[in-house]
């Protein structure tokens, strides 16, 4: 029998502080090389659909499969990215997972995967403000109480206005605990940013202040998110204050690109979540000398900030390995909750 959980199924069962760990466990295994990870193809859809344009595709897929060692399911996600589905009222990015029993190789799940990689994302996030801030917590172990390190609260700036950009924001809220957020600014070339403000405002309870342009944004912020689609970088890099640490999720093939050369410039240190993938992106493209080191290592207490008023990024490219574990996680809730439908195939 298949479990089939619907986005719905999946938001009843999810929960982003138990998430966190879970996330954290996946990077240490990818760490220490106990998964297995092929390479994820992205290839264009929809070529020959519009008789206007038959030679442009209408976007993306991807499929990403991985399998972290001892784990009950291996998992394939796949994906796709429509620029224009905002239009039709839908997503941008649609994704399933489908896991598979690793020691029978039969059919068990089969899961919305918005919702589970926007959460698994958003962790990314939470977890490099969790170590990596100059204020807030920083290098605080896994199993240590949040609470011993806090110092100054948390100023946040998030350029895009779209489910990632509240993602991250509520994970960083979740990794340090929300009392620990001064405030946030928002900034979209939309008017979504309004939106996005007052929502994050209301679910959060912390001042949230939408903002007309990305400098206003970014300056005085200790963390900054990126969360677009951009191909042109989306902030000025000599706006970002000294000590501020930058997380950019947005960009993950050469031609996507968030960060500006000054932003790259001016880091003390890049972090990546898959460093051999991350060198590839628009974000650090004509940084080939540039030596990158893994979240992994930062979150098993290596290669941290090393002083206030360093900048520090982190790249996230995006990695199958949190999706199998995250779709593990979210899979065994719902089977002991008795949450699903389950059908033959």
């Amino acid at each position: 029998m298949v479990r089939v959980l619907s986005d719905e199924d999946v938001a009843s069962v999810l929960d982003l502080e138990a998430l966190l760990p879970v996330v954290a466990d996946a990077f240490e295994q990818q760490r220490t090389g106990a998964v297995e990870r092929p390479e994820r193809p992205h290839y264009p859809i929809g070529t020959g659909l519009d008789p206007d344009a038959p030679a442009e595709p209408t976007g993306t897929g991807l499929c990403m499969p991985a399998y972290v060692h001892g784990a009950a399911y291996a998992a394939t996600k796949l994906v796709a990215v429509v620029e224009d589905n905002p239009e039709r009222g839908l997503p941008t990015v649609t994704a399933q997972i489908s896991l598979t029993d690793a020691e029978t190789g039969q059919p068990v799940g089969y899961l919305a995967g918005n919702r589970i990689t926007n959460a698994r994302t958003g962790c990314i996030g939470g977890l490099a403000a969790r170590e990596l801030a100059a204020d807030g917590v920083s290098r605080v172990s896994r199993s240590t109480d949040r609470g011993s390190s806090l110092r100054a609260p948390l100023d946040l700036a998030v350029v895009g206005a779209g489910a990632q950009a509240r993602w991250q924001i509520r994970a960083i809220a979740a990794a340090i605990g929300v009392d620990q957020l001064e405030s946030i600014r928002v900034y979209s070339p939309s008017e979504s940013r309004i939106e996005c403000a007052r929502d994050l405002e209301s679910e959060l309870g912390v001042e949230t202040t939408p903002v007309s342009s990305p400098r206003e944004a970014v300056a005085d912020a200790s963390v900054v998110v990126t969360a677009t689609t951009s191909t042109e970088p989306v902030f000025p890099g000599d706006a970002l204050a000294d000590g501020a640490l930058v997380i950019a999720v947005g960009a993950y093939t050469p031609e996507m690109r968030e960060l500006d050369d000054v932003t790259i410039d001016r880091a003390a240190r890049v972090v990546a979540d898959v460093p051999d993938e991350a060198v590839e992106t628009g974000d650090l493209r004509g940084h080939a000398d540039l030596e990158l080191c893994s979240l992994g290592d930062v979150l098993a207490g290596n290669h941290g900030r090393e002083s206030a008023d360093e900048i520090v990024v982190l790249e996230s490219v995006g990695t199958a390995v949190l999706d199998a574990a995250a779709a593990e996680f979210v899979f065994d809730r719902a089977a002991e909750r008795g949450i699903g439908t389950t059908t033959s195939l």
